[in-house]
């Protein structure tokens, strides 16, 4: 391969890799349980829910030249950056970094050594976020480390594992669905939940950052070498999620919907390859969790940095991130993504309407447009959120009116409606596309 290709690959592996962490292990076998027979539809969902959202926001992070704000600025200054903290914190110490060392542990560790103390798990923990921390003190190392050496291992033993699945199934697809919901729309909800869209424009970053430093230093160059990239990274967790998905399907006709979620691939591991398998799925999750938990933490501290007019040191931010995340952890993978669910139904609908926004932004001449979206799709979210956990009904039954609610999408017509009455309002008022300089300093 020509340099041009390898540093594609390279690159695009290590962004697999990094999004490839604690929820993309735990939520494909458990759609494919639920689903049964039928799990190649929330499949999909999954996938575009996950994939084609992540590779939304990369291209249109590169096509910022890899500037969070950049991207989210014509939605007005203060509404970027808070969408972009939150975003980066979800992605960072409060839920995804932590996620990967509670996952690690449950699926990787305690089914090799049994129940123990919470100190073990404490230790654990301190163990994990010191190798992070060493890792990622040096950013540009990260996607050589990543990308040429831990992905191989990784992939490696995930294409072991759904091979020896494929050949010998371990029971019978149940031919109806375990569930009564949507599988299409189950299957967004959980691609939601890996946060891969929100990782994406953080880890966007990292990858046009390390392209920089192999030499390509010309805008057009980044774009479309970023943007390759995150189509290879695309292409293999597509094709890992298919593998889960089918392998988490074979339990359909053995194992109830209660399963936990951290559970199921010791099960298939377990029936797949005895105690042995153990061993590799403690390899799988280690891996896996630990690139993720690298990526992020780079990510997480570049942007803060960077916000900061590096004020604060890159180096600062690493070591605080690490030590928050690894006190997060020890709550365990159940309370952080029960955490982490309404959390990201606030914040994931705004990134996306902005990100689809951006993309189309040069057929959009006011910058209205951008905040109508983004306060109607705000207001919906909050509204979504908010009815469900204070259980008033009224509010939850007329947003599950709107079109594409079914589907997990209430927010879409309201993005569009908010967006036709701010561009019409900034026509009205003759305020049309902010200048270069005003979104800069966005």
């Amino acid at each position: 391969m020509n340099k041009k290709t390898t540093d594609i690959a390279v690159v695009g592996f290590a962004l697999f890799s990094m999004f490839f962490g604690a929820g993309n292990l735990l939520f494909p076998p458990y759609l494919g349980l639920v689903s049964g027979g039928h799990w190649q539809i929330s499949l999909v969902g999954f996938i575009l829910a996950d994939v084609g959202l992540a590779l939304l926001v990369i291209t249109a992070v590169s096509k910022c030249e890899g500037n969070l704000d950049k991207v989210l600025g014509r939605a007005g200054k203060k509404l970027a950056r808070l969408i972009g903290i939150a975003a980066v914190l979800c992605i960072g110490p409060l839920l995804a970094i932590p996620r990967t060392a509670a996952t690690t542990f449950e699926m990787g560790v305690q089914p090799i050594i049994g129940e123990t103390s919470s100190i073990v798990s404490i230790i654990f923990s301190v163990i994990f976020f010191a190798l992070t921390l060493v890792l990622t003190i040096k950013p540009s190392k990260v996607i050589d480390i990543i990308g040429k050496f831990l992905t191989p291992a990784l992939l490696i033993c995930l294409g072991v594992l759904i091979v020896v699945g494929i050949i010998s199934p371990i029971g019978g697809v149940s031919e109806t669905a375990l569930i009564e919901k949507n599988l299409f729309a189950e299957g967004i909800s959980q691609g939601y939940l890996t946060m891969d869209a929100l990782g994406a424009a953080a880890l966007a970053t990292v990858a046009i950052a390390s392209i920089t430093e192999r030499g390509y230093v010309k805008t057009s160059d980044q774009v479309k070498m970023t943007i390759k990239s995150g189509l290879v990274a695309g292409v293999a967790l597509t094709l890992v999620y298919g593998g889960l998905t089918y392998l988490g399907s074979t339990l359909s006709t053995s194992y109830g919907v209660n399963t936990p979620q951290a559970s199921l691939m010791v099960v298939i591991i377990d029936e797949l390859l005895g105690y042995p398998g153990k061993l590799v799925l403690g390899l799988i999750v280690s891996l896996a969790c630990l690139t993720t938990s690298i990526g992020l933490t780079s990510a997480a501290a570049k942007y803060f940095s960077g916000i900061s007019n590096n004020k604060i040191k890159y180096e600062t931010i690493v070591i605080s991130v690490c030590v928050f995340s690894c006190v997060v952890s020890n709550f365990g993978v159940s309370t952080i993504i029960k955490f982490s669910a309404p959390v990201l139904e606030i914040v994931y609908p705004v990134l996306i309407a902005i990100v689809v926004m951006n993309l189309l932004g040069n057929y959009i001449k006011y910058d209205g447009a951008f905040k109508g979206a983004a306060y109607f799709t705000l207001s919906v979210s909050l509204l979504s959120v908010g009815s469900n956990i204070l259980k008033i009904t009224q509010i939850s039954d007329i947003l599950g009116k709107l079109p594409f609610a079914a589907y997990g999408f209430s927010w879409i017509v309201p993005a569009i409606v908010g967006a036709v009455l701010g561009g019409l309002i900034s026509a009205v008022l003759g305020s049309s596309r902010s200048t270069d300089l005003e979104r800069k300093e966005a």
